[in-house]
Parts: structure tokens; C-alpha cells; sequence
């Protein structure tokens, strides 16, 4: 009896630590905060693309330098940077009294013309009228053949005359409109329609021809000119579809142009992709992504990242549902993803979105997403 009571006692030592770590590890299951309308993505192996970097500024595809064209004082400017204008609207006016002076007499040579011109035709209705009458009278015999062909070289003459005098007054006309036109240099209107983004010139200046006034960027559309490395030259062709990343975020764009020129110094050439996404500016910065092969990997969305001071993580939920917050090690960008070069692996359960939510040791209630 005696016998049995000991053992009896030695099984309920044996026994009852076991039980307490199951029922510790069932409150601590039923106690875990809750976490509802988290996103949970399956991390899966994929063909991921070996990509290049180029960084480059965007800039407007049409950017017109309006500069003047004549010598003269500026006696208006009547934009400012950041105007949006339409073609057309008068930009800066310029005051050029030679100009203005040749205009004058262009204009004086062109009635001094006419007078001509008026003159010469007289001439020419009085000489045809006299050859007629002489022409009637030699057929009758009344005037001698010498004095018939003496009024027909004079009508010769006057025709001659009348056609000298419309030339010259083609002429004159011709430089009245030169003239004129350069005195309409003076009033210096948009070649396109855009934004100001400089003006170079201010009332009371003086500007000789090729002296910049304004700058304008055209709106339809901007691109984004890169400093490619050399080796991509042979990579990079023109109506490519590469990936963009911009201070916005990522988009894509299409080579529109290469130059093969090769800076000695950086040892990259110049790319120019077209881009379409709205609230670009002129100046911003953007970079491309060239790709020249593929490899294989994971990749998570970029928006799944915690970055907390120089650590980088991501929450990892387990086949219990709970969140573990873990570090991992990133590669390059991949538009709005990026790559993971350690720390998951493919079948790994992350929260790509409602990360806010989520606590370390939390049960993550969700639908996964693959």
C-alpha cells in the first residue's frame, strides 16, 4: 500500500509540468492581440530581371528660347516666370528707331513707285493712240513710212517704260515688307504654347540680335534624359519600354532617342525616354531601369518594407496566424517592388498591406493573396 502511494505521487510530479506549459501556451494563444483587414501574400520564386541604373533630370520635350532679332531698347515685358502662355501672346516689345525709319522710307519708295508706275502707263495710252491715227494714216498714204515707224518705236518704248515701272514698284513693295517685318520684330510674341520658366531681359535694356528675352517649355510632354553607362549602347534601342522610377513613384517610358556618343570622362551616353505620367516638372530627378537579363529570386512590394533607422524588415506571419517582424537584406528596385537577398525565402507568408495594424506576437486574421 505504502508502495503504491509513492508511486502515485511520483506521477503526479512527472505529470503536472506538462500540463501547466499547455494550458500556458492555450492563454497565451487565446490572449494574442487580433489583428483584422491585413493583406497576407504567399512569397513565390520568380524570373526576376538583372537591371542597370541610369539617373538623369526630366526635361520638356519643346523648349523654345525666344531671343530678339533686331537692335533696340526693351520698352515692355509683360510675363514673369511660371505664366502659363498661349501662342501668340505678346512676350516683350522693343523700341528700334532705325528700324522704324526704314519702315518709313520703304513705305515712301512704295508710293514714289506708284507715281511711276501712273506715270509710264500715260505715256504708254498716248503713245497707242498716237500709233493708231499714224497707223490709219500711212494706210491711206497721208505719212511716209519713216514717220509710221517712228510712232511705232515710240509705242514700243512706252510699253518698255510701263513694264520698268512695275518692277520697280514690285521692288519697293518687297522692301517695304522686309522693312516692315523688321519693325514687327519689335513686338516679340510666344512661338508655342507653355510655361515661362525664364526671363531674361527687364525694361530699359538693350539687346542686340541672338540676345536670349524668354524661355519657354512647350506642354506636349516631357522626357527623361539619362547618363547611360557605355556598356548599355548596344542594349538601348530606340522604342525600348523601360521601367522609370520618378519622385512620385514608379512609371514607365519609352526610348525616344540615343545618342551614341560616348563621354570620355563618365564614360556613359545620353538616352532621352519619352514619359506620360501627370505633375512632372522640369529639373526633377528620375532614373531608369535598363534591363539586360534575368535571374531567379523573391521579390516583395516595396510598400511591404518597415524601415526603422537602418534596419530594414518585414512582418512574417506563421501557419498559426502570428506576426513576427524579421530582417532582411534588400537588393534593387524593381518599380514599385523590390528584391529581398535574404531573410525569406519562396512560401513565406508576409503582410503587404494594413502593416499599421500588426504588432509583434500578434494573430493576424486574413485572406491570403498570392
Amino acid at each position: 500500500m505504502r508502495t503504491l502511494k509513492v508511486v502515485f505521487f511520483a506521477l503526479l510530479i512527472i505529470t503536472a509540468p506538462g500540463c501547466g506549459k499547455k494550458e500556458s501556451q492555450s492563454i497565451a494563444k487565446n490572449t494574442a492581440p487580433q489583428v483584422q483587414g491585413a493583406t497576407v501574400s504567399v512569397l513565390t520564386q520568380e524570373s526576376l530581371p538583372e537591371q542597370v541604373e541610369a539617373v538623369g533630370s526630366i526635361k520638356a520635350r519643346n523648349i523654345a528660347i525666344v531671343s530678339a532679332r533686331i537692335s533696340g531698347s526693351v520698352t515692355g515685358v509683360y510675363v514673369k516666370e511660371g505664366d502659363r502662355v498661349s501662342r501668340g501672346k505678346p512676350l516683350v516689345t522693343i523700341e528700334a528707331s532705325e528700324g522704324g525709319a526704314a519702315a518709313a522710307g520703304a513705305l515712301s519708295g512704295v508710293q514714289e513707285a506708284e507715281r511711276g508706275l501712273d506715270e509710264a502707263r500715260s505715256r504708254k495710252k498716248l503713245a497707242d493712240a498716237t500709233f493708231q491715227r499714224f497707223s490709219k494714216l500711212y494706210n491711206e498714204q497721208a505719212v511716209t513710212r519713216q514717220e509710221f515707224e517712228v510712232r511705232q518705236m515710240e509705242q514700243e518704248v512706252a510699253a518698255q517704260g510701263v513694264a520698268r515701272a512695275e518692277a520697280r514698284l514690285n521692288q519697293a513693295g518687297e522692301s517695304a515688307k522686309a522693312a516692315g517685318a523688321i519693325a514687327g520684330y519689335g513686338k516679340v510674341v510666344a512661338p508655342v504654347s507653355g510655361i515661362v520658366v525664364a526671363k531674361q531681359v527687364d525694361p530699359g535694356q538693350t539687346v542686340f540680335p541672338g540676345t536670349p528675352l524668354v524661355t519657354i517649355e512647350g506642354e506636349d510632354g516631357y522626357r527623361l534624359e539619362v547618363a547611360a553607362p557605355e556598356g548599355l549602347l548596344s542594349k538601348v534601342h530606340v522604342g525600348d519600354n523601360v521601367a522609370v522610377i520618378l519622385e512620385g513613384g514608379a512609371t514607365r517610358g519609352r526610348v525616344a532617342e540615343v545618342v551614341p556618343t560616348v563621354d570620355p570622362g563618365s564614360r556613359t551616353f545620353l538616352a532621352k525616354l519619352d514619359i506620360s505620367a501627370r505633375g512632372l516638372r522640369s529639373g526633377s530627378y528620375g532614373k531608369a531601369l535598363f534591363k539586360t537579363g534575368a535571374r531567379p529570386g523573391v521579390a516583395v512590394p516595396t510598400a511591404a518594407v518597415v524601415e526603422r533607422g537602418a534596419l530594414t524588415s518585414v512582418w512574417v506571419v506563421s501557419r498559426d496566424g502570428i506576426a513576427r517582424l524579421r530582417l532582411v537584406k534588400l537588393g534593387k528596385s524593381l518599380g514599385d517592388r523590390i528584391e529581398v537577398l535574404s531573410g525569406l525565402s519562396a512560401g513565406e507568408r508576409i503582410v503587404t498591406a494594413g502593416m499599421e495594424k500588426v504588432s509583434d506576437g500578434a494573430r493576424v486574421e486574413y485572406g491570403t493573396n498570392q
